[in-house]
């Protein structure tokens, strides 16, 4: 069995020394961040992760005792863990609305679609509006987005326009528009590296709903 080395002194001296720079640097940087502020908060990508960052940061904010809303555009009737534990738990804290009918594929009727869109959207604008929630999340708008469904001039004017000064808004889904990346304080893109659907494993609860 061999001997753990005791450790030099000199490299403890040497590894404290750097930290202990880094801490003043960091500490330099922090002093100058001084601003609150409501973010605009665009997470896309081809990865898994979107929306359940998204629902951690909700349920982060009602930790906080914040009230919050959620608009979910695309996905309907089908379960979701995140739905039932919003809705019983926290619903004092929480409005939650399911507006879609679930993916493109399975209405396949655009008007449809485009209405329930639009109903969706009437619906985050009333939830933004409201001083009272500190995050407002369009779960899937980007989705809407994408198709036309919504017209994204619109949702960045009505965004930049009218969101309370300290309203956080998370809009989640595939190809963000450009435009909302642009208005956004905050993107972050899910890449896609690895994923058990390919290897024919199907969406678990816990995981995926």
């Amino acid at each position: 069995m061999s001997e753990i080395a005791p450790p030099n002194p000199e490299d403890a001296a040497a590894h404290a020394a750097k930290k202990a720079k880094i801490k003043a640097a960091r500490d330099r940087m922090m002093a100058t961040r001084t601003e609150e502020k409501g973010l605009v908060i665009v997470l896309t990508g081809p990865g898994k992760g979107k929306s359940s960052s998204a629902f951690g940061m909700v349920l982060r904010s009602l930790a906080h005792g914040f009230p919050c809303g959620v608009v979910q555009f695309i996905k309907g009737a089908r379960y979701s863990g995140e739905r039932d534990l919003l809705t019983e738990r926290f619903g004092d804290l929480c409005r939650f609305h399911t507006m879609g009918e679930g993916f493109t594929w399975e209405t396949r009727d655009l008007e449809r679609d485009r209405a329930a869109a639009a109903a969706g959207w009437e619906k985050a604008k009333e939830l933004i509006r409201d001083p009272r929630n500190r995050m407002v999340l369009l779960d899937e708008i980007n989705i809407a987005l994408r198709y036309d469904y919504l017209d994204v001039n619109e949702v960045v004017a009505f965004l930049a326009a009218e969101k309370p000064v300290t309203t956080h808004v998370v809009l989640t889904g595939r190809n963000a528009k450009p435009e909302l990346i642009a208005l956004a304080d905050l993107v972050t893109e899910m890449t896609a590296v690895k994923h058990p659907f390919r290897a024919g494993i199907k969406a678990q609860a816990g995981v995926e709903f």
